[in-house]
């Protein structure tokens, strides 16, 4: 087994301890019987619980970058597929829920965790800077309306996303999947041009 892989699997372990029992719960030993694996080999891997969290954290934010940067070479359509990169914030399948509860358990975390907090400042400092970008794009492409407030719509357009993902992992029986879209997709069309 190569070094990345294994260290996936043990940052999935984390995931799977922190989804099931909580971060306060997510110990070297708590996640190295869930590994089924020694603490000894998992201090190989990661030497304390901060050191657990920072990855598992990290981790959340590289599979989701990823995704979005794949739907984003994708091609196609512009807006349909700037839909698609933006959907990969939110909580529409099972990995993407997964990766939402380990992401707002420590988002939760890193009111008391310098480190976190700076990852989660980071992150969202990303997705916020990118949400900007996708109404400049818009703007550039004359596809939305020459007139809008470029930063003003980026953090609208943040607000949005930030709150969809929230709202569809709190209420998922209020905020579906297919709904969560709907909402995404008709806040984009206010940005196109309709002229």
């Amino acid at each position: 087994m190569d070094a990345e892989q294994r260290r996936r699997e043990l940052t999935e372990a984390v995931w799977r301890v922190i989804r099931r029992d909580g971060v306060q719960a997510a110990s070297v030993r708590a996640v190295a019987r869930e590994a089924g694996t020694s603490m000894g080999a998992l201090r190989h891997w990661f030497a304390t619980q901060d050191e657990l969290l920072h990855v598992a954290m990290t981790r959340v934010v590289e599979r989701a970058r990823s995704r979005a940067e794949a739907a984003a070479a994708a091609g196609g359509p512009l807006v349909p597929r700037l839909l698609r990169v933006l959907e990969e914030a939110l909580p529409l399948d099972d990995e993407r829920r997964a990766e939402a509860e380990v992401w707002l358990a420590l988002t939760a975390r890193a009111l008391v965790d310098p480190a976190l907090a700076e990852l989660r400042d980071r992150s969202a400092g990303e997705l916020h800077g990118f949400c900007t970008e996708v109404v400049r794009v818009l703007v550039a492409e004359g596809v939305a309306r020459a007139d809008l407030d470029v930063d003003l719509e980026g953090e609208r357009l943040y607000a949005v996303v930030d709150g969809l993902a929230v709202h569809a992992l709190t209420r998922p029986s209020v905020l579906p999947p297919g709904r969560a879209r709907t909402v995404l997709a008709a806040h984009l069309a206010t940005l196109v041009d309709s002229s």
